[in-house]
């Protein structure tokens, strides 16, 4: 069967660092498209690939049958409901919505005319995920759990994702991420405490947040901040049968900006060990070098094409997509009322 004839729309950061090398490498994909206001920076990085000046130049053509949305947050949504009109399946970098109505919207179209719609929720396959995921049964019963995605970036940037306006913030960003890591590892929770802040001086939109998900006893601890010169863990996990601590973000984004190639030798190899400390004797014992499993983002788009190809699962359903919509709505109601909100 033949390669999927791919459109990606956006060739901003996300669109060329990102989707653009990770959909040329991927088995059962062609990147043929991409959708751009700079015809001449596309054509530089990407020889023999169309460049089309909007979405509907894309969508008019027949042998397309996937479009990637890669543009800002606000956008993503209409532009979804264009490509199901136009019959293609669609991909929307996180968040796909701005709101859990205009989420429910796009999926009730999907439904309608039978196409796909999956989001680009690629840190489930962040080094740090598939390294907790393959040692969580060592550590029973679990009590507390930590996503840290923090940075040190204290001057505001002239960028869409922090000037103020529907979609932008790091809540909308990184909690995006967290959410659907924590969704995926444990479930819907009881209910959710955020707080979110603009710290940084001229910040007009929130660059700072610390959420808590409660499930019975445990306690899901999901942090980030731009005013961080000395990162915490990024991931920690207490448990009845030890504790795992790993410091350092997964490595894959930064090959990335180095214009590595998914498949190269190292690819998605994580340098920083873990560790893991069990509980012997209801004490510490001996502390243990875990060494992380690599990453593996190409494993998101592959699960795509296998999807559209194959009937395979869809990597990430707009169902789960959905929920950390939800969970994004609930934070920013917590935070605005300073209490605790039943999820």
């Amino acid at each position: 069967m033949a390669d999927i004839k791919t459109a990606l729309v956006g060739y901003g950061y996300a669109g060329k660092t990102i989707h653009a090398p990770l959909i040329r490498a991927a088995k059962g994909l062609e990147l043929a498209i991409v959708v751009s206001s700079r015809p001449d920076e596309v054509r530089a990085d990407l020889p023999g690939v169309t460049v089309a000046p909007d979405l509907g130049n894309a969508l008019a053509d027949p042998s397309i049958e996937l479009v990637i949305i890669a543009t800002p947050n606000d956008i993503h949504a209409s532009q979804a409901h264009e490509a199901l009109d136009a019959g293609k399946h669609v991909v929307i970098d996180k968040p796909f919505a701005l709101s859990v109505a205009e989420g429910e919207s796009v999926l009730t179209h999907a439904a309608r005319v039978g196409r796909t719609v999956s989001v680009f929720h690629c840190r489930r396959w962040d080094s740090n995920h598939l390294t907790f995921q393959a040692l969580r049964p060592r550590l029973g019963d679990l009590y507390q759990f930590v996503l840290r995605y923090d940075r040190l970036r204290p001057v505001v940037r002239d960028r869409w994702r922090e000037r103020a306006g529907p979609g932008s913030g790091i809540w909308y960003d990184l909690g995006s991420h967290l959410l659907d890591q924590a969704l995926t590892l444990f479930g819907w929770p009881e209910w959710i405490s955020a707080d979110l802040a603009n710290q940084r001086p001229g910040a007009t939109t929130t660059d700072y947040f610390h959420a808590i998900l409660g499930y019975g006893p445990l306690r899901v601890i999901l942090h980030a901040s731009m005013m961080t010169t000395i990162p915490g863990p990024t991931i920690e996990a207490q448990g009845s049968g030890g504790a795992f601590v790993k410091f350092g973000m997964d490595a894959q984004e930064d090959m990335l900006k180095a214009r590595r190639t998914p498949g190269d030798t190292g690819w998605g190899d994580d340098p920083v060990m873990g560790i893991f400390t069990p509980v012997i004797d209801q004490l510490p014992g001996t502390p243990e070098t875990i060494i992380p499993c690599p990453g593996n983002y190409l494993a998101y788009y592959e699960g795509i094409a296998a999807a559209l190809k194959d009937n395979a699962p869809n990597p990430v359903t707009g169902e789960d997509a959905l929920k950390v919509m939800k969970l994004l709505e609930l934070g920013f109601i917590s935070a605005q009322q300073g209490r605790r909100v039943s999820a």
